[in-house]
């Protein structure tokens, strides 16, 4: 399959065109016109593209790519060593980012209902296009046994934000990355705990005092598995050799 064929089923798939977004999605940058292996991976580092030039890829398949909204338009530096390797090894750069955040079986927030065995997942915003989601657990879970099932899954303890008065856990709202800011409108929702990758410092105080649970579980690891789910997909139905590459990040 070349290239544009290549953008053409995962737009289909994705449908970028849906929803606002703070970088261009697709085909970020062209290289080799056949497209047979493919490096998937959260965002596209200088060490994701020596991964990618050592296994002789020709595509990279990313979550978080480049051209984001406000960043400087000149090519320069560590941004321009990074395009200058996908260019001259004629690698194809694709990036996805909210639309594989949301979408409802490949996406960040459905794998993470996957893992965390979150059921009756629905939108948490009125919505079609619902950035962060919300659903339920079969059984309620104590803040520790949450905070415990979430490092078991992501092999990451979170931090853990307890409400002043503590509560079990039985509705739970959560957003991948950097989602933090959507705890207030699970807690005006009546939700009992919500999971972000990020924190901010207002973050405590919101979670405190409207008396919900905050998981701030790591931007990176909660994005691991929507890209890795995706590159699976083009493995599995459309033939492409294709290989998930975790670079460690802490944040």
């Amino acid at each position: 399959m070349n290239h544009f064929q290549l953008e053409l089923l995962l737009n289909k798939e994705l449908k970028p065109q849906l929803i606002k977004d703070y970088c261009p999605n697709g085909l970020q940058i062209e290289g080799k016109y056949e497209v047979k292996k493919i490096i998937t991976g959260v965002t596209a580092s200088q060490a994701l593209i020596d991964v990618a030039i050592e296994k002789n890829a020709d595509a990279l398949l990313v979550h978080h790519g480049y051209f984001w909204k406000g960043e400087s338009e000149s090519i320069k530096g560590m941004k321009g060593n990074r395009i200058r390797s996908l260019i001259k090894n004629d690698i194809n750069l694709f990036a996805y980012h909210l639309p594989l955040d949301i979408h409802p079986t490949l996406g960040n927030n459905a794998e993470l209902a996957r893992l965390f065995s979150i059921s009756n997942v629905e939108g948490l915003e009125a919505t079609p296009q619902s950035i962060a989601m919300k659903g339920e657990f079969e059984a309620a879970l104590s803040g520790e046994e949450l905070g415990e099932r979430i490092h078991q899954v992501l092999s990451r303890a979170p931090l853990h934000i307890t409400p002043d008065v503590d509560k079990e856990i039985k509705t739970v709202a959560w957003c991948s990355g950097g989602g933090q800011d959507y705890i207030e409108l699970a807690a005006q929702q009546g939700i009992d705990a919500f999971i972000s990758g990020e924190v901010s410092e207002r973050t405590t105080y919101i979670a405190r005092e409207l008396g919900i649970h905050y998981f701030a579980s790591g931007h990176h690891a909660t994005e691991r598995y929507g890209v890795k789910a995706l590159g699976e997909w083009l493995a599995k139905e459309h033939g492409f050799d294709v290989e998930f590459i975790d670079i460690d990040n802490p944040v």
